[in-house]
């Protein structure tokens, strides 16, 4: 449904979520099912998931990246097995620490820094924002002045998009073009006709060898023989 690279770069991520599962034993995006939570605790509390969607997000990450990061980033997750511990996870608490993992990030593959952190900051800043809008009081009559009353709104998100957030906070933001998915490369093409012509090749090879097989099979069964033998007999007869 979301394109073969995408597809496949949900199912290493997915692979890595099960690894990191594994070895700490709490599933990543635990913080936001523990703020969904305890906003069932507060009286008319609404809980809102302000993300941008993960399928906009995989389409714009996968385009921004070559082919050769695409190959370079699929080869890191297939053989990811590093051992990780709560002690590792207390770590990446410091702030220090964190800034140096981001920065080794955005070294490596730094279009994929930016459709994964970078925008989504803009994106959790804009929502955030909407949120925090002040909401309006209703009104006896329309003479009567209008008054508002400031939002109480609580953001739960990551530790690496806090200082986009606040970077972002006094801008004035867009998200439109952060939210277009940008058509596939020609890299893309070239690799989805590949896989879809190695697959149909495949099944067709397939099908031929089941099908030869098969009609080796039936012929030699003595039934199929003697039918045979007699059919060839009619027209001397």
């Amino acid at each position: 449904q979301n394109g073969i690279m995408s597809g496949l770069m949900q199912m290493l991520l997915l692979k890595v979520s099960a690894h990191i599962t594994e070895q700490l034993g709490m599933a990543p995006g635990g913080e936001f099912r523990e703020a969904f939570k305890e906003a069932s605790k507060v009286p008319f509390c609404k809980f809102h998931l302000g993300d941008r969607p993960i399928p906009v997000t995989f389409k714009r990450a996968i385009a921004a990246l070559s082919f050769w990061q695409k190959v370079k980033l699929a080869w890191g997750l297939c053989f990811l097995s590093d051992p990780i511990s709560k002690d590792d996870v207390e770590k990446c608490k410091q702030k220090d620490l964190l800034e140096q993992m981001m920065a080794e990030m955005i070294g490596e593959f730094p279009d994929l820094h930016r459709t994964i952190v970078s925008e989504r900051d803009i994106y959790l800043t804009y929502m955030l924002k909407q949120a925090a809008k002040q909401i309006e009081l209703p009104r006896a009559s329309e003479n009567e002045p209008r008054k508002y009353i400031p939002s109480v709104v609580v953001g739960v998100v990551g530790m690496g998009h806090v200082p986009g957030i606040e970077k972002n906070w006094n801008s004035d933001l867009k998200i439109q073009e952060i939210m277009s998915v940008p058509p596939p490369s020609a890299s893309s093409r070239i690799l989805k006709f590949v896989l879809k012509a190695t697959v149909f090749g495949l099944l067709g090879y397939g099908c031929y060898r089941i099908g030869h097989r098969t009609a080796q099979f039936v012929l030699s069964m003595p039934a199929t023989q003697s039918y045979l033998q007699r059919l060839a007999e009619v027209p001397q007869q």
